[in-house]
């Protein structure tokens, strides 16, 4: 079982950027890809980076290509996101769990499990 944390959230200007990180413990981390989704008040889980376990392909909501980065660092047992030009509309809880191999579309919440508690990211216009 693998058990993730999330930080790095908080408040941030449009414009501006954060870095969350999501820390595994467990088993061995390179084993899974990771993604990382984002809910808003009122509205469904929503994808928005996703990596394979080895960190050769990453995979990028339309909404973020461009701004933000997902990277991971198999010594840490870490995965990244990189967040910048911060819009508004980012503002949601970030949560990031655990991809089960071979399951489909890495877009899918119903293909992952193990997910953290999430972490608050507020954008202020």
């Amino acid at each position: 079982q693998v058990q993730l944390v999330e930080s790095g959230g908080g408040l941030a200007q449009a414009g501006g950027s954060l870095r969350l990180s999501c820390a595994a413990s467990g088993r061995t981390f390179s084993s899974y890809g990771m993604g990382w989704f984002r809910q808003a008040p009122g509205k469904e889980r929503e994808f928005v980076v996703a990596i394979n376990r080895s960190g050769s392909s990453t995979y990028y909501a339309d909404s973020v290509k461009g701004r933000f980065t997902i990277s991971r660092d198999a010594a840490k047992n870490t995965v990244y996101l990189q967040m910048n030009s911060l819009k508004p509309e980012d503002t949601a809880v970030y949560s990031c769990a655990v991809y089960r191999e071979y399951s489909g579309s890495y877009f899918t919440p119903d293909h992952y499990y193990s997910w953290g508690q999430g972490t608050q990211v507020t954008v202020s216009s």
